[in-house]
């Protein structure tokens, strides 16, 4: 079976006509038959009736054109992803991200990139960790910030591009929500906000508290960044967050004061697929985001 029979007979079964078919493809009306003939042979099957001066699908005629048509959209949006693939300014990068980096981050990468690139378009994922490398993975995401970058990981490479600092976060009429700097050990008799089980942030928190010689006590377990801050600010613990996560600025907001010692910091890596290149306009955006911290890296010395 050839393609071109398929495009033959999706023509012909939509003009009901084989003239008219041949007239549309550009080519002899006897190549147009001849074509039909040798698929209903392949087929074993009749997928046209005479009905007057037209042709009419049999009941197997209008299965296998469902299918047809459904092979050559398939095949039209493959060329399309194609040349999309191949070109830098166009197509669509997936991008995957932690949510915490949602706020300020992607939105300012992103708007910067559009500003040289504005045909380009973005997908976004955000996730937990373990679901970022997986959707790196399985293709699901050209590239994926994430944090810490992972170590080892079967089919993955990538690069840190930022260390952020990690601050105390108090509730405003805290004690020491004024002052310039604490020691962590500060807050070893609060009660802390953090995030659940399974977010790279809750480790960072946790072994710098273990650190500075205390175990922090749970109050609240969250998923989201707001809603860590939006607790603290109602006064139901302290807790730890990193800079990128304080910028919205409200009227209901914590206290955010810079910790000392221990310091503590994180590491924010940019991971893609190690055994296979990166699509035409993803690369771009890979060296764009690799240029852009290094900038900003060389700036702030």
């Amino acid at each position: 079976m050839e393609l071109r029979q398929l495009y033959y007979f999706v023509e012909v079964a939509n003009r009901e006509h084989v003239t008219r078919a041949a007239e549309e493809l550009h080519v002899a009306q006897s190549a147009v038959s001849r074509q039909i003939h040798q698929l209903e042979e392949e087929l074993g099957v009749k997928l046209f009736l005479q009905k007057g001066r037209n042709l009419q699908l049999t009941p197997v005629g209008q299965l296998f054109l469902k299918r047809a048509e459904s092979i050559i959209a398939d095949l039209e949006r493959a060329i399309v992803e194609i040349h999309e693939f191949m070109d830098p300014e166009h197509g669509e990068i997936r991008l995957g991200f932690p949510h915490s980096l949602g706020i300020h981050l992607i939105p300012k990468v992103v708007a910067l990139f559009r500003r040289a690139h504005p045909n380009v378009r973005f997908r976004f994922k955000q996730g937990m960790y373990p679901s970022l490398i997986k959707d790196v993975v399985n293709g699901e995401v050209d590239l994926a910030f994430i944090s810490p970058l992972p170590e080892k990981v079967e089919h993955i490479c990538g690069d840190i591009v930022l260390t952020e600092k990690l601050y105390a976060i108090l509730p405003p009429g805290h004690p020491l929500s004024h002052e310039t700097s604490i020691e962590l050990s500060q807050l070893k008799d609060e009660s802390f906000v953090l995030f659940r089980e399974g977010y790279s942030l809750r480790p960072i928190v946790w072994d710098a508290c273990l650190e500075a010689g205390f175990t922090p006590k749970i109050a609240f377990e969250g998923e989201e960044t707001d809603t860590i801050r939006g607790l603290v600010a109602a006064g139901m613990g302290v807790s730890l967050l990193p800079e990128m996560a304080l910028f919205q600025i409200g009227p209901f907001q914590p206290a955010k004061v810079e910790i000392s010692c221990p310091e503590v910091t994180r590491t924010i890596g940019l991971i893609h697929r190690s055994n296979e290149k990166l699509p035409l306009v993803a690369k771009v955006f890979h060296q764009y985001l690799l240029d852009y911290f290094s900038d900003s890296l060389a700036g702030s010395k």
